[in-house]
C-alpha cells in the first residue's frame, strides 16, 4: 500500500510517505503561515525520492484536528485536492491520536495528549494502546487546564504536547515526573501515516468530500464563553 500523510494542525508542517510499511518523512517545526508553501514541496520531494507519481497512491491521510483552525482546513483541503486529482480516498486521522502515538512508540501504556487551544483552553484526550502498539483514540475534549480530568489507570504514563505547560499543576498533582512530560512534542505526519495506513486496511477511508475537520470549538473566532469547561461541537 502507498499512502501520503499530511499534518498541518499546529505551527509544524509535515508530510510522510508510507510504502508497504516503510516511511519517508519531512517536517518543518517553525512553519507558521508557511504551511501552504511547504506542504506541497514536501509531498513532491517524498514522491520524487521514492520514484513515485501521485497516481501511484492508494490513499491520502491527513490530520483532521483538533488544532489551529487555518492549519486544519489547509491540510484537509490539500488532502482532498490531491485525492480528487488521483482518484483515491482520504483517511482522516485525529491530531491528538497522532500526537499520542509518539509516546506509544516509546513503550508507554497511557498517554495524555494536550494541545494549547489558546483562549485559556486546551484540547486533550487520554489514550491507551492496542496489542499492536497503536493508539486507541480517546474521547477528544476542549476545556480550561484546571478542568482536565484524566482518569489514569496503573502502568507507564506520559503527557505530551504544547498543552503540557498550562496543565503542569494537574500533571504534577497526578504524580507525573518531569521525564514523563514532553511539552516540545508536536503532531507529525509520520504518526498520521502509521495510523492512517492501519485505518485504511480496516476499511475506514472515505471519499474526499466526506473528509471533514474536527475543531471542537464551535465558535472559532469568538472568545471563551466564561467559567467552566467549554463543550464545543464537532463541525
Amino acid at each position: 500500500m502507498r499512502l501520503i500523510a499530511l499534518e498541518t494542525a499546529t505551527e509544524a508542517c509535515s508530510a510522510a510517505l508510507w510504502v508497504d510499511g516503510e516511511i519517508r518523512f519531512r517536517m518543518e517545526r517553525e512553519a507558521a503561515r508557511r504551511h501552504g508553501e511547504l506542504i506541497l514541496q514536501q509531498v513532491e520531494q517524498l514522491l520524487a525520492e521514492a520514484g513515485l507519481k501521485p497516481g501511484d497512491l492508494d490513499a491520502v491521510a491527513a490530520g483532521r484536528g483538533p488544532g489551529a483552525f487555518t492549519g486544519v482546513r489547509l491540510g484537509l483541503g490539500v488532502a482532498q485536492g490531491l485525492a480528487f486529482a488521483v482518484g483515491c480516498p482520504v483517511v482522516p486521522v485525529s491530531t491528538l491520536a497522532a500526537l499520542a502515538q509518539q509516546a506509544f512508540d516509546r513503550d508507554t501504556d497511557q498517554v495524555l495528549a494536550l494541545l494549547d487551544a489558546r483562549m485559556g483552553e486546551v484540547y486533550w484526550s487520554l489514550n491507551t494502546r492496542d496489542l499492536e502498539g497503536r493508539v486507541q483514540w480517546g474521547q477528544e475534549r476542549l476545556s480550561r487546564p484546571e478542568d482536565v480530568d484524566a482518569h489514569w489507570s496503573r502502568g507507564r504514563r506520559s503527557a505530551l504536547g504544547s498543552g503540557v505547560p498550562p496543565c503542569a499543576a494537574i500533571l504534577e498533582a497526578a504524580g507525573l515526573a518531569a521525564a514523563e512530560m514532553d511539552a516540545a512534542a508536536l503532531p507529525r505526519a509520520r504518526e498520521v501515516a502509521v495510523l492512517g495506513a492501519a485505518a485504511f486496511l480496516r476499511g475506514e477511508a472515505v471519499s474526499p468530500e466526506r473528509a471533514q475537520p474536527v475543531y471542537l470549538r464551535d465558535r472559532v473566532a469568538e472568545p471563551s464563553r466564561g467559567p467552566g469547561p467549554v463543550r464545543g461541537a464537532r463541525t
